[in-house]
């Protein structure tokens, strides 16, 4: 082996930092899965209103998405070690402050300060990785391990979840946080290396204020309508979002250091990897909400055992990580990501026949082939994404990277969860019995159905809950069956854009570094 392919291999301390990074991404994980399997007793001790609940689950990811190219300049700019120290602080703090939330509006507060925190975290880890794992090979064992880190967080998630709230109060769960938080601040300094860019400028803050204004704006136009239809608001948000959009792109166009250089859309493997590795996000969100919901208020789970449940499907998550890139090594990238996505898509074509009164085991099966069939999917588009840039702007292309993917899932959860609120009010106009006491509770969430069904007498209570169970799984068989054509359609467009890339080690394909 030549000396210099030695000297880029990793050592003992690169795979030490390596493990530690790991602990940040599966907290990450593990704050949005966990909150999935308390939106029952979030519903039930701070009445949320419909528009509330889905802004305490997705704030967290736009927040994150709308920062993370902010962020992952800054970590270039004083280093990418001090960035997540510093996410690592703000994070753990504002886990026990969510943990104490007296209220919807308190809890949507730090859900946002989280969402801060953890754009901090996501393009930390990633561009470390890919500077501290320079051999190819080595590069894509360490993307595969990050990618594994999500999978466990969710495998973890579930079930420290579920046995929290089975024992504590809602906001239990946000305290597994903490530990894991202040471990990363202890052994980070001591085993991960500083990166920062030398010669890079002062962080543009126009461009900053003006790639989160746009975020959240076209974000908040595209819930209000959905769940509203057309109106003042998201009008008003659309051309402000389209419009600080617009001035975003040509700033970066025109400016000699552009926060997010564009110029990188002008590679075809780059811009394919992008767009499938948001499509995937989206379509893994949009289902992931509805099946934790099915199992407790509709089958009637515990959280603990709803928990148990979903972790046949992280592990898929697991397996279908770490398998990818030994895969990759005898099949082309494309092939592998169509087939990965196709057999995806037959998971949620499964979840679609899912009955009312039925067995979890059908869901199971139907959940593990989705997390099979996306986790592959991840890692390699990543590679190809943030592969594609020079090591100094590493972390701008990693956060390019990860704002694809947190748009994607909060897409994921505000565009399908408004659709599907909507299905769910429009099944209760036909089947929820009149003039009941509550009613508007039970047209706002499954949740608060499910409680007011409790106060009702016996034949009313059930009627009530029947009717709301079955309007739930209404929505949830149209946000699978369109999941399902998403996944199909990035199927087709991995094989037909990325079919030229060979197999063996991942490169961008364009001639980038």
């Amino acid at each position: 082996m030549p000396s210099d392919a030695l000297d880029e291999r990793a050592g003992k301390r690169e795979w030490i930092g390596l493990g530690v990074l790991t602990l940040a991404c599966l907290v990450y994980a593990m704050d949005l899965t966990v909150l999935h399997l308390a939106v029952p007793q979030i519903s039930a001790q701070l009445q949320p209103t419909s528009s509330q609940l889905l802004w305490i689950i997705d704030v967290y990811g736009f927040l994150v998405a709308g920062l993370l190219i902010t962020m992952g300049t800054l970590g270039d700019r004083i280093g990418r070690r001090k960035l997540l120290m510093y996410g690592a602080v703000l994070f753990g703090v504002v886990s026990v402050l969510a943990a104490f939330a007296p209220t919807a509006e308190t809890l949507i507060l730090c859900r946002a300060l989280l969402g801060i925190a953890g754009a901090t975290i996501a393009p930390s880890t990633l561009s470390l990785i890919f500077n501290m794992f320079r051999d190819a090979r080595q590069r894509s064992l360490a993307v595969g391990a990050w990618v594994t880190a999500f999978s466990a967080g969710g495998v973890i998630g579930p079930v420290l979840g579920g046995l929290m709230l089975e024992h504590f109060w809602w906001g239990s769960v946000f305290l597994l946080a903490v530990p894991v938080m202040v471990l990363l601040l202890v052994l980070g300094p001591r085993v991960l290396p500083e990166f920062r860019d030398e010669e890079a400028g002062r962080l543009d803050l126009i461009s900053a204020a003006l790639s989160v204004v746009a975020m959240i704006s076209l974000v908040l136009a595209m819930k209000n309508f959905a769940q509203d239809g057309a109106g003042i608001v998201p009008l008003v948000a659309l051309t402000v979002g389209l419009a600080a959009g617009a001035l975003f792109v040509r700033r970066q166009l025109n400016r000699p250091d552009p926060m997010l250089d564009l110029r990188l859309f002008r590679f075809g493997t780059f811009r394919t990897a992008l767009a499938i590795n948001m499509i995937g996000i989206f379509v893994a969100f949009g289902y992931f909400l509805f099946v934790a919901q099915y199992f407790q208020l509709v089958l009637g789970m515990s959280p603990l055992k709803a928990g148990l449940v979903m972790a046949p499907s992280s592990l898929g998550f697991i397996i279908g990580s770490q398998a990818a890139p030994h895969i990759v090594r005898f099949v082309r990238p494309a092939y592998l990501i169509g087939a990965a996505m196709a057999l995806a898509a037959i998971g949620l074509a499964m979840l679609t026949q899912v009955p009312v009164d039925g067995h979890p085991l059908p869901v199971v099966i139907a959940s593990s082939l989705i997390a099979l069939g996306l986790a592959p999917v991840f890692g390699i588009t990543t590679e190809l994404i943030v592969g594609s840039a020079p090591p100094e702007q590493a972390g701008a292309a990693s956060g390019l990277s990860e704002t694809a993917a947190e748009l994607g899932g909060a897409l994921g959860i505000s565009v399908l969860g408004s659709i599907s609120i909507a299905i769910y009010r429009g099944g209760l106009d036909d089947t929820l019995p009149h003039g009941i006491p509550g009613a508007e509770a039970v047209r706002d969430t499954l949740g608060a159905a499910v409680e007011v069904a409790a106060t009702l007498p016996g034949p009313l209570g059930e009627a009530v809950l029947q009717a709301a169970r079955e309007s739930f799984v209404q929505g949830m068989h149209l946000i699978v069956g369109i999941a399902a054509v998403a996944a199909l359609a990035v199927s087709a467009l991995a094989v037909a854009k990325l079919r030229h890339l060979p197999a063996g080690e991942i490169s961008s394909g364009d001639g980038q570094h």
